[in-house]
């Protein structure tokens, strides 16, 4: 286990030098090195690690989910308004449709199984997306129009609204019987799970008044509580659809709201967390793929992913619509919305693990999405934001 940790930790941070100078977004060189030593090509990594795997991958959607809803003003949201909702739902349903009714087209696959990829693929990377959107919101680039801002929380219900869609096509697959009753009430499970989160946090906020404790202590208390949401979601799922990973945003951002200069300090924290919980979890996810996969399938899923693409940012375009952005912001808006990481690395196998017939077609997609798509995301971020966005204080009228 000891050789396997050092052999990740080394390999990694080596290619990750590598790679910045290359201005390549550092999760590819991470996943790189999960292939690497995974199974299918040197098999360095222990089988008592990959058992772990999952929950691994659940922590480091956890830290990042934090830190969105750290960073989210409320104000901000309703500032942005229409936009946002659209942004938060129209791409990504989109995309599903796309993709779902494509995929048994060209591969041996169900149409359940295609919606299932499809949930998967349609998600939009919080590791890429949210941390340039932070650093956006502190530099006060394209904040007058609150673009990051609608960025941020568009993005961040898109990830819940894909794995809630991904949970409702698994149980269909499971149970040969697709739920339209849970789709009916998906409305209803986000207002709970929002006010699951944001009493959560004005209680925890409430707590630490009176209680002064180091803001480590609050980090692993923070923890401990996103668990036991998600712990709730599992135990109540044959029951109602609550969503422990939106309970978790809204409770950081219910922080933010009742104390922002702990929000702050809690920010900085899970910043230097994310380095390492980064590189678990894509290394783990690169790990479980079999490169084999990718010469059976030819350039079929690089048509479908591109093509996806394209249909996310037409319907991108179209939530940013007869708003005060103007085209050069929309454009970027539709940058922002192309990267895919996150959700792919931390749902993509369960297919897999499970035994799903194409299971392991489905997780190649999705690793391979994620090496398409994030470079392309990140760098278009990094090398437009100067040229599509301006600075607050030269920007006109909020949207």
């Amino acid at each position: 286990m000891l050789l396997s940790l050092a052999l990740i930790l080394l390999i990694s941070l080596s290619l990750n030098l590598i790679f910045e100078k290359l201005k390549i977004p550092s999760l590819i060189a991470f996943m790189i090195t999960g292939i690497l030593l995974g199974a299918y090509v040197f098999n360095l990594i222990p089988s008592e690690l990959i058992a772990i795997s999952p929950d691994l991958r659940q922590i480091a959607l956890i830290v990042i989910l934090l830190r969105a809803g750290l960073s989210l003003d409320l104000k901000d949201l309703k500032k942005v308004g229409r936009p946002a909702i659209l942004l938060s739902f129209l791409p990504a349903t989109a995309e599903i449709v796309f993709i779902g009714l494509i995929s048994p087209l060209i591969f041996d696959m169900t149409i359940i199984e295609g919606f299932m990829l499809g949930s998967i693929v349609a998600a939009v990377s919080p590791a890429v997306v949210v941390p340039r959107m932070i650093s956006l919101i502190e530099n006060k680039r394209g904040t007058k129009k609150q673009i990051p801002q609608m960025i941020l929380a568009g993005s961040s219900i898109d990830d819940i609204f894909a794995i809630v869609m991904f949970t409702i096509f698994l149980q269909a697959y499971q149970t040969n019987n697709f739920s339209l009753v849970s789709l009916a009430t998906f409305p209803l499970s986000i207002v709970i799970s929002l006010a699951l989160g944001l009493l959560t946090g004005w209680l925890f906020v409430k707590v630490f008044k009176k209680i002064h404790v180091r803001d480590t202590i609050k980090v692993l208390a923070l923890f401990g509580i996103s668990f036991l949401l998600v712990v709730i979601e599992n135990a109540l799922k044959n029951i109602f659809a609550v969503s422990g990973l939106l309970a978790v945003i809204a409770m950081g951002t219910s922080i933010l709201r009742f104390n922002p200069v702990l929000s702050e300090r809690l920010t900085g924290k899970f910043a230097k967390i994310w380095v390492g919980a980064e590189i678990m979890l894509f290394v783990l996810v690169g790990a479980a793929v079999d490169i084999s996969v990718f010469q059976t399938v030819g350039w079929l899923p690089v048509l479908l992913i591109v093509s996806s693409l394209i249909v996310r940012m037409f319907n991108v375009f179209l939530s940013v619509a007869r708003t005060g952005l103007n085209v050069k912001e929309k454009i970027f808006t539709c940058i922002a919305y192309t990267p895919k990481a996150t959700v792919q690395a931390a749902i993509g196998a369960i297919p897999l693990t499970l035994g799903i017939a194409s299971g392991n077609l489905i997780l190649t997609i999705s690793v391979l999405a994620i090496f398409i798509t994030a470079p392309l995301g990140a760098i278009g971020m990094d090398g437009f934001k100067n040229k599509l966005l301006s600075l607050s204080d030269k920007e006109s009228i909020a949207i």
